[in-house]
């Protein structure tokens, strides 16, 4: 896997807790390189431990623009426990509650990129109401109930520029592969006419946002 970067981003992304496989990696960090030269921040929504953020922070750095992150970091369904994706290494022992904050601040540091990262740290769709700005590239990969999927779209993608890219990770078109929240949203943003799709890598969708309408 080469990012178009130096060895240390590769291995910053490998070491880092995240479920994110390396093709799909690729090709997030392909569509935010592109998304950067619009002179917009790029927003993830989901940052978990941050092994998808340090492809977006380092395709805004070179880019010359900001990476946001947004996450309550309190896990999302599926990371609760006696859930599948339960790491009880990211518990705070205190309160005994999910916090990924602190391993996500331990990955950004590990990897020489907190400069180029605004952590905001709440619920996605609150996040959204208060945001004002244009975005070059929003990357949904939050929790994926439909409430909270179908929330991170309503919230995000209209802050989206023209020429933007639309990213969604967890696209499973067939049930067996996986859930449909996530593609039901897909569908919903090709459906709206606004977005064309441009790749598709496994269960990564790209998509550019080329007409009003959302």
């Amino acid at each position: 896997m080469n990012l178009g970067t130096g060895p240390e981003v590769l291995a910053a992304f490998e070491a880092a807790k995240g479920f994110m496989p390396a093709d799909e990696g690729l090709a997030l960090h392909a569509a935010a390189t592109e998304a950067a030269a619009l002179g917009l921040p790029l927003l993830e929504v989901g940052t978990y431990c941050g092994r998808s953020t340090i492809l977006l922070a380092d395709a805004a750095r070179s880019g010359g623009v900001s990476a946001v992150t947004v996450d309550h970091h309190r896990g999302s369904e599926e990371q609760q426990p006696g859930w599948e994706y339960h790491d009880p290494t990211v518990v705070d022992p205190e309160l005994g509650l999910m916090d990924t904050l602190p391993t996500f601040r331990r990955t950004l540091h590990r990897a020489g990129l907190e400069d180029h990262v605004i952590a905001m740290v709440g619920r996605s769709p609150a996040i959204a109401r208060v945001w004002n700005s244009p975005l070059g590239l929003v990357f949904i990969d939050g929790g994926h109930t439909d409430e909270h999927a179908a929330g991170d779209y309503e919230g995000w993608a209209p802050h989206l520029a023209q020429g933007g890219l639309l990213v969604i990770h967890d696209v499973f078109p067939d049930p067996a592969d996986g859930g449909q929240a996530p593609y039901r949203i897909y569908r919903r943003a090709l459906e709206s006419g606004a977005f064309d799709e441009i790749s598709v890598t496994n269960s990564l969708r790209v998509l550019r946002r080329t007409r009003p309408g959302i």
